[in-house]
Parts: C-alpha cells; sequence; structure tokens
C-alpha cells in the first residue's frame, strides 16, 4: 500500500507541475530570431501547420504522405504482394522468383496503374521512387555477396574441360545472336545519344546471362544435386557467372568511358582490383578465420570485418567506374571457404536480403516495366523475335555442345534448359543497362518479358524431357 501511495504522489505532482510549467509558458516570448542566410538551409526546420488547425482526418493524411511513413507502406504492401503470387506461382511448379517478379509487374504502372490509376499514384509517386531504387540496390549488393560465397571454384576445377566448354559457348554463341539481333534493330529502337558499341555488347550480356540462384533451387527442388547432370550444370552456371559478370563489367566500363583508351584504362584498374582481392585480400581473410571463428559462432568484429569488406569494394567498383554489383560479388568470392564461416555469414545476410530487400528490387524494376508501351503490333513482334533468339542461343547452344562432349540427349537438353533460365540475374543486367542509358522502356519491358518467359518455361520444358525420355540415362545416375 506504501509503494502505490508513494508512486500515485510522485506521478501526480511531476505531472502537475509540469502542466503549471507549460501553461506558464505559453506567456514568454522568444527575443532572438535566425537572420536569413545565418543558418544553413538544409537543417533549418520548415514551418507546418499548427496541428490544433486540422481535423482529425487531415492529420492522419498528412501522416500517411510523410516519406518515412509512404516507404513503410510500400514495403508492406510489396511484401504482402510478392508472399502471395511466390506462394501462387509455387503452387504451379514454378520457383519463388517468378512470382516475385509477377507481384512486381502487378504493382507497376501495365496492371495496378491502368486498374486504379489514383491508388497507384497515391502509393508509389514519382519523388518516392528514389528512396524504393536505394533500398533495392542495398538489397542486390548484398544478394551479389550471397552469390559470390556460394560459388565454389574447386567445383570448376574438377569438370574444367565439360563446364568451361559449355559454358563459354552458352554464352558466345547468344552473344553473337545477340550483336546480330542489336544490328538489325539499333536504328529503330536505339536511343539516340548511344553508340552501337554499346547497345550491341550490352544486347549480347542481356541474351548470353544465366540465373544462376534460380538454377541452383530448381535442381534443389528436383532432387539433381548428386546426380552428374546436376553437378555439371551448377558448374557452367558458376563458371557462367564468372565469365558473364567479367564482361558486364568490361562492357560498362567501355560504355561510361566513351572511347576506347578509357575503357581499356578502366579495365585495367579492374583487373588490379581482382588480383588484389584475391591475391592479398583473400589469404589474409582466410587467415584471419582460422583465428578467429570457432565452428559456426563467428564474432562480431568478424562479422563487421565481413561487411567492412564488402562495402568498401562495392564502393570501389563504382568508383573505378563498374558497376557497385560487381564489387559486391568479388568480395563475396574472397570471404574464406570455411563451411562455419560461409554458413554463418550467409545466416546473417541471407533472410533480409533475399526476404525483404529483394521483393523491393522486383516491384521497382516492375514499376520501370510498362507493358502498356508495347501497343503497337510491330512491338509485340520484336517481343517475340528477342525470346525466340534468347531461347535458341542460350539453349541450343549449351545442348549441343553438351552433346557434342558426349552427352545424352537427354542430359544435354536438361542442361540447356537449365542454363536458359535468366530470372533475377537478367533483371539486374537490365536494370544496369536502364539506368546507364543504353535501354529505352520499350526494350526495356520487352527484355523483362523475356526473362520473364525464359524462367518460366524451364520447369514445363524439363517436365517435357523427362517425359520424351523417360528412363534415367547410366550418366545421369553417376554420382558427381
Amino acid at each position: 500500500m506504501k509503494k502505490i501511495l508513494y508512486y500515485i504522489l510522485i506521478v501526480g505532482c511531476c505531472a502537475g507541475l509540469m502542466w503549471f510549467i507549460i501553461d506558464r509558458g505559453q506567456y514568454l516570448t522568444p527575443k532572438q530570431e535566425i537572420v536569413n542566410g545565418s543558418y544553413p538551409s538544409q537543417y533549418r526546420a520548415e514551418a507546418k501547420p499548427h496541428v490544433s488547425d486540422e481535423s482529425i482526418i487531415e492529420q492522419f493524411t498528412h501522416h500517411i504522405q510523410n516519406p518515412i511513413s509512404l516507404l513503410l507502406l510500400q514495403i508492406i504492401t510489396i511484401l504482402v504482394f510478392s508472399r502471395f503470387f511466390g506462394v501462387l506461382f509455387s503452387k504451379f511448379g514454378q520457383p519463388l522468383v517468378i512470382g516475385e517478379i509477377i507481384a512486381g509487374i502487378f504493382l507497376g504502372p501495365s496492371i495496378l496503374g491502368v486498374l486504379f490509376p489514383d491508388f497507384f499514384v497515391f502509393l508509389f509517386p514519382k519523388e518516392s521512387l528514389k528512396s524504393l531504387q536505394y533500398l533495392s540496390q542495398i538489397g542486390l549488393t548484398f544478394f551479389m555477396f550471397i552469390i559470390g560465397m556460394e560459388l565454389d571454384v574447386t567445383k570448376i576445377r574438377k569438370r574444367t574441360r565439360d563446364a568451361i566448354v559449355v559454358s563459354h559457348a552458352s554464352i558466345m554463341i547468344p552473344y553473337l545472336l545477340g550483336i546480330m539481333l542489336a544490328y538489325c534493330i539499333y536504328a529503330e529502337y536505339a536511343p539516340a545519344s548511344v553508340s552501337f558499341l554499346s547497345f550491341s555488347l550490352f544486347l549480347g550480356i542481356s541474351m548470353s546471362i544465366t540465373a544462376f540462384p534460380v538454377l541452383a533451387r530448381i535442381i534443389q527442388e528436383r532432387k539433381l544435386t548428386r546426380t552428374t547432370l546436376g553437378a555439371l550444370a551448377i558448374t557452367c552456371a558458376a563458371a557462367d557467372d564468372v565469365t558473364g559478370w567479367c564482361i558486364l563489367a568490361a562492357v560498362i566500363a567501355i560504355v561510361r568511358a566513351g572511347n576506347i583508351l578509357s575503357a581499356l584504362s578502366t579495365i585495367g584498374l579492374v583487373s588490379i582490383f581482382i588480383l588484389f582481392m584475391l591475391n592479398i585480400v583473400r589469404p589474409w581473410l582466410t587467415k584471419m578465420s582460422a583465428r578467429h571463428v570457432n565452428g559456426d559462432n563467428l564474432s562480431k568484429h568478424v562479422v563487421a570485418l565481413s561487411f567492412f569488406i564488402l562495402l568498401l569494394s562495392a564502393y570501389i567498383a563504382e568508383v573505378i567506374g563498374i558497376h557497385l554489383l560487381f564489387g559486391a560479388f568479388i568480395a563475396g568470392v574472397v570471404m574464406p571457404r570455411n563451411i562455419g564461416f560461409k554458413k554463418a555469414l550467409k545466416a546473417k545476410v541471407e533472410d533480409i536480403s533475399v526476404l525483404i530487400l529483394l521483393p523491393i528490387f522486383f516491384a521497382f524494376t516492375g514499376l520501370r516495366t510498362q507493358i502498356g508501351l508495347l501497343s503497337e503490333g510491330h512491338l509485340w513482334t520484336l517481343c517475340g523475335i528477342i525470346i525466340l533468339v534468347a531461347v535458341v542461343g542460350k539453349l541450343a547452344g549449351s545442348a549441343l555442345t553438351a552433346r557434342f562432349l558426349n552427352h545424352s540427349w537427354r542430359d544435354s537438353l536438361s542442361l540447356g534448359i537449365l542454363m536458359n533460365t535468366r530470372g533475377l540475374m537478367e533483371l539486374i543486367v537490365l536494370n544496369i543497362g536502364y539506368d546507364i542509358g543504353i535501354l529505352t522502356p520499350e526494350i526495356f519491358a520487352i527484355m523483362v518479358l523475356m526473362a520473364l518467359a525464359t524462367t518460366f518455361m524451364t520447369g514445363p520444358l524439363l517436365n517435357l524431357v523427362e517425359s520424351i525420355f523417360p528412363h534415367k540415362t547410366k550418366l545421369q545416375l553417376e554420382r558427381a
């Protein structure tokens, strides 16, 4: 009882004194004024309407339109729709990423902007898109860091001959077809300020990319991980990733530099950067992890150092003149191969990156994808041609090369289908091209549809191959 009386006395007295002081303080007048120009404008408080003059609805509306409130509402909406479409498409045997990409397009101007234009403008006003873009870039930075950590160079070394031949054939053939396609469409569909060299090189890399994470997920879901087919596909995709990102870095350097001499100097700096990361940073990190990592337990010092290297590597790559995502990828590659280290560090990064920030990237891509721009028949014809060229170059190029290396038709066709999966990695490349002004909105929309189509067809085509070749071959049953 004594404690309750003391509590009431303290709270009551303090509340009464605070009310009395605030009531008397309303009659005070400040004598000092801030003279215009004597206080930095970025720190100067903005005049706001008196709260008592606003109705409750006006206050509510004002709070919703606050930038941070709007950003949180956008993230909540994106996560809800991403989860809904992801679960929906997974029931049809599609990877989760397909549903997340569809969710992004649904929330964009192509569907939500057409069905509910006022709500779309309210939810995604143009001035708010920069915040979403920055968040998506942060998410992709951490995601590429994970991809770099998952890259197992020893697998490539074990199957060097087949993996390198198939991987490079799956890059060069579609790259050639992409450049040929660029020659046909450059005059009509390229931006006026973009040279043919930049346009053709970028269209080539867009045709030749493979989605390593989606491919790995499909192989895992189909229980192909320990088969020769699965191991070869993972190895080819890993080699494809390394080669593709190096080519992309060179293409970005050429585009941003504007001339071959500047591009060569940028590529030289990139080479020095990669050699430094592989030959100096990686051995040092390996020694450090051996001293400070105990099983799956990472000290905060080790985690902070890993994140510092990730951010510094991304920053250096951006400053050199290539994209920050390449730097994040290299930072992941140089992380120690210690299984416990990789598992613990990946667990700290993956959930927030994959479950929250990546859906924001898909939504931002969807906001850029204006399918309504393809209102004329010739644009849909071009879309069909691009999808056909992409499939022929990647699928047929990989399959025929694997068959030439004496793999069975079943394994060769399955490998070609898996390598034709573009998914998330294609969207990353397309967004880079859009950001640096190589792709027009129309071509960007068409290429997004191509990424969707080539990823969506992976599951059905694999089922078709299994139905045509029902008996597993000796090669497929062989353990990797």
